[in-house]
């Protein structure tokens, strides 16, 4: 089984170039089983709009004394290393993460990234949507909220776990190539920013 981590993000709004990261939530998954998970709340540098209060519930109250977003990057990269990641209508967290890395010239997962929601159309097919709620639901998960990261990144993990095992009892392949292929997407990697010298402290 692979080894893997799955992450889920919650923000200000749908918008990486001018919205922000609240909340942080990643679970790695070792031979099918969660380990410790990663979750944070995050002060976005900004107000949290009444719209997005709505959707997770997140108020600017909960994150005013929160640390910045870079300084999760390193740990964060760190919990991840290189295994792959997984992530919910990936798309969506990967623009906002990389856009913090690029902003706050941090470190970044070094794994490859997947989107259940493109898998399990592929896997699962005839279901009447694809959103996390429904995929949770139809595999009878015990769920309590929605719209946290650290809920939603484990839901997202027990998907993903359904999809390799569906496959895997179908003698198709799970490598990470077999699986972009599956989901019809690009690959997906955070960047690797370089350490500049003066962040080494040789200045």
């Amino acid at each position: 089984m692979m080894n893997f981590v799955a992450f889920d993000l919650e923000t200000t709004g749908i918008q990486p170039e001018t919205d922000a990261i609240v909340e942080i939530g990643a679970v790695k998954f070792v031979e099918g089983l969660p380990q410790s998970p990663f979750s944070a709340l995050v002060n976005p540098g900004c107000e949290i709009p009444a719209d997005a209060i709505a959707v997770h519930g997140i108020t600017n109250e909960e994150v005013r004394t929160q640390p910045p977003i870079r300084e999760f990057l390193g740990p964060l990269a760190a919990y991840c290393g290189d295994l792959p990641l997984v992530a919910h209508n990936a798309r969506f967290d990967f623009k906002f993460l990389e856009a913090a890395i690029k902003k706050e010239k941090g470190k970044a997962p070094a794994g490859v990234v997947l989107d259940t929601h493109a898998l399990s159309k592929k896997v699962f097919p005839g279901l009447l949507n694809y959103r996390l709620e429904t995929l949770t639901r139809h595999f009878d998960f015990p769920n309590t909220v929605f719209h946290r990261a650290y809920e939603d990144a484990e839901y997202c993990g027990k998907i993903f776990l359904r999809i390799l095992e569906t496959l895997e009892k179908n003698r198709l392949s799970i490598s990470v190539p077999a699986l972009l292929d599956l989901s019809e997407m690009k690959e997906m990697r955070f960047s690797q920013v370089a350490v500049q010298a003066e962040q080494l402290g040789l200045f």
